[in-house]
């Protein structure tokens, strides 16, 4: 049987404004984030979608994110929490090193790239392999990126732009494999910043 994942990068945050880097430490969705959960909400509702599960990250922005677009009970899963950024958390952005990011942070008390994608990974085969047939899962930029670049080999679609808040990566599971079948943007420009 095909299950389909809906993996969702969550709303905008306060750090997210201020651009400050953001792993396992945490800042709330800014009203614009919020509108933005909303928005993809809608999405779902207007294409008929229904969730027989759903997840969400261990950090406040990604439940936050996920009650604003479905009011259906979830499940707080750590494996979907973003990178561990170590000493560089809730940095300025501007200390980030350049992508890709390999082992960087690992020097730092920050996990290594393979240890991230692999927990992540994890974390998603087992959901998947556990939930009914449609499910909806709110992680992280990076979490959301790492996974698709762990399926790349099974898939045609890809984005190099970054992944803004709120984008979707619609995945089909079967016989322990994700493919990735569409990368939904929304149109936040009616947003105000």
């Amino acid at each position: 049987m095909t299950k389909t994942l809906y993996l969702m990068r969550h709303g905008e945050t306060v750090f997210n404004q201020q651009k400050k880097i953001q792993g396992w430490c945490d800042s709330p969705l800014t009203e614009k984030g919020i509108k933005q959960a909303q928005i993809a909400g809608n999405y779902f509702k207007e294409h008929g979608i229904t969730f027989d599960h759903a997840y969400a990250s261990t950090s406040e922005r990604a439940s936050d994110t996920l009650e604003q677009v479905t009011d259906m009970p979830y499940k707080r899963v750590k494996g979907l929490k973003e990178w561990h950024f170590g000493r560089f958390e809730s940095e300025s952005e501007l200390l980030n090193p350049p992508l890709p990011y390999g082992d960087f942070f690992a020097g730092y008390g920050g996990e290594e790239e393979f240890q991230f994608r692999e927990r992540v990974s994890e974390a998603l085969m087992t959901i998947m392999k556990e939930a009914g047939e449609t499910v909806l899962a709110v992680s992280h930029g990076a979490a959301c990126r790492q996974f698709m670049r762990n399926w790349a080999h099974t898939s045609e679609v890809d984005q190099k732009d970054r992944l803004g808040n709120c984008c979707i990566l619609k995945f089909e599971f079967e016989n322990d494999t994700f493919k990735l079948i569409e990368i939904i943007n929304h149109d936040f420009s009616s947003l105000i910043e």
